[in-house]
């Protein structure tokens, strides 16, 4: 049952949904009552999402490339001819590559640029175009991670990764500022670490960097979160039911920490 009865009706749009967060995201969603457009590359798991959805609720699924704009254009209008318009948008595709910055080569640089900087503006801006021809309002709900506020340094070598997700910080609050006018909400949600296969990769990957045995990454990050536990994505899922409620209607262009105390501001 849902605890917002605002969002029932409402047609959301998320991306990245085929799994982890983004799938927790739309299913919190579409428990609110709320339509959702469950996009990602990859569409056998948005598929399954969908189906999910679909057994008590409306869903559609897309194959979309969020550095495509044919792709991204697709989405919104398919959304919008299917189910009357947007309401909800969630900018949540990302990738991660993990490596310091000095090992860092010019193409997993602009890969990650392409996805998690590039990827977000081109989405909330089509988003955001959408909702002012609808002239109805709306919110854009954006998954920044802790890492656009704090680099995570040495411990968890992340640094194109944090470089692209402090762009996406940027951008949320410039983007909250200029449709502000049109009653759009545009905020930011910073979670830290999250049981998510990116975070299986992190500790796998830095594990065979610092030639440590596989967990102890995972382990020694866990321990230093100060409500003592990993987080989930229903934990972030929760925010953005919050965040796209009522309660939340005076709130925009901020960087909402989510992150059980890891981070400081």
């Amino acid at each position: 049952m849902g605890r917002y009865q605002e969002i029932k009706g409402k047609i959301a749009v998320v991306t990245g949904a085929g799994r982890g967060i983004g799938k927790a995201i739309a299913l919190r969603l579409a428990a609110e009552g709320a339509a959702v457009c469950v996009a990602d590359v990859d569409l056998a798991s948005v598929n399954e999402v969908a189906q999910e959805i679909n057994s008590s609720g409306r869903a559609l699924a897309l194959k979309v490339d969020v550095t495509s704009q044919k792709d991204i254009d697709e989405m919104i209008s398919r959304t919008a001819s299917q189910f009357g318009e947007l309401n909800i948008f969630v900018a949540n595709a990302g990738i991660g590559a993990i490596a310091p910055l000095l090992d860092t080569d010019e193409q997993t640089w602009d890969r990650i640029m392409a996805v998690n900087a590039k990827g977000t503006f081109l989405t909330c801006k089509a988003a955001a175009k959408q909702m002012i021809k609808q002239g109805k309002g709306g919110r854009i709900i954006i998954n920044a991670s802790g890492a656009g506020k704090i680099a995570p340094g040495k411990a968890v070598p992340l640094g194109a990764y944090a470089a692209s997700k402090h762009a996406v910080v940027g951008l949320t609050k410039q983007l909250a500022l200029e449709v502000a006018v049109h009653k759009i909400l545009v905020n930011c949600l910073c979670p830290g670490i999250v049981d998510t296969p990116l975070w299986d990769q992190i500790d796998r990957e830095t594990a065979r960097i610092e030639g440590i045995p596989v967990g102890s990454v995972r382990e020694r990050s866990v321990a230093s979160v100060p409500v003592g536990r990993i987080q989930t994505p229903e934990d972030v899922a929760n925010v953005v039911a919050f965040l796209a409620s009522d309660d939340a209607s005076y709130i925009t262009a901020d960087a909402i920490n989510c992150a059980g105390g890891l981070l400081p501001y």
